[in-house]
């Protein structure tokens, strides 16, 4: 059940501070653990542009001394915060956790192990449209007389692995809109009503979060919608058997 007693503004501020702290550790153990396997790390992040047609040793430079170590950096940061992300997630989920019912709490405990499959697919499916993505860049390229010989390394790092935490990220949206319907924030008829709206909002962020290439976009877009559909029938499913239980 709720908590009898509301917190003092402090203890909510601790309790904010330890889970800041929580979400930073895991952070660093990710930068760490991707430290360890930076070259490999590295070595697979260089894939979709082979895939692309490109050659990632002589289509890849640095122009700086510390190119390597910008590189490296690179690497381990946003390589520690996609291997961290699901537990950040959970972390931060979980401080809102005192002002929930028991029931909601075991929903949203049992939903984490789904958060972590859809991410997993979302990373793994990024990482499947890169390669179209890059290839559909560079004929952009080629069709506008640009001369491409080299790209920055540092640049090509980040592209990758920001695009790959925006597939894992944007792929625990069906999550959240199932965790609202648990809640009672929204229902099955809300969400049926505003599909047109939802489907326009997953074209838009499936644009902020690609190359703005319509491949790219769609693969990303269509399973987010049908995903969302899925929730619409988990809560129909759910608001009937809470009326079974009430009758």
């Amino acid at each position: 059940m709720v908590e009898s007693e509301t917190k003092p503004f402090l203890e909510h501020l601790e309790d904010l501070r330890f889970t800041l702290l929580k979400v930073g550790a895991v952070l660093l153990l990710g930068m760490i653990v991707a430290a360890c396997f930076a070259p490999e790390l590295l070595a697979f992040l260089k894939k979709p542009l082979a895939m692309a047609g490109k050659d990632p040793e002589s289509f890849l430079i640095q122009l700086k001394v510390t190119g390597g170590l910008n590189v490296f950096v690179r690497v381990i940061f946003w390589g520690g915060l996609l291997l961290a992300s699901p537990l950040i997630t959970y972390f931060l989920s979980s401080f809102i956790f005192p002002g929930l019912m028991e029931q909601e709490r075991k929903a949203i405990l049992g939903s984490s192990g789904i958060a972590l499959l859809l991410f997993i697919v979302g990373v793994s499916l990024g990482f499947f449209c890169i390669r179209y993505a890059l290839a559909f860049m560079f004929k952009i390229t080629s069709w506008m007389q640009i001369g491409q010989e080299n790209v920055l390394i540092t640049d090509y790092v980040s592209f990758v692995l920001k695009m790959l935490l925006g597939f894992g990220l944007a792929f625990e949206l069906p999550v959240v809109v199932y965790v609202l319907g648990v809640l009672g924030i929204v229902d099955s008829a809300d969400l049926k009503s505003k599909r047109k709206h939802v489907f326009v909002g997953i074209l838009v962020m499936a644009m902020l979060l690609t190359p703005q290439d319509p491949f790219t976009m769609l693969i990303m877009a269509v399973p987010l919608y049908g995903l969302f559909e899925v929730c619409i029938q988990l809560i129909a499913i759910k608001e009937r058997k809470d009326a079974l239980e009430l009758n």
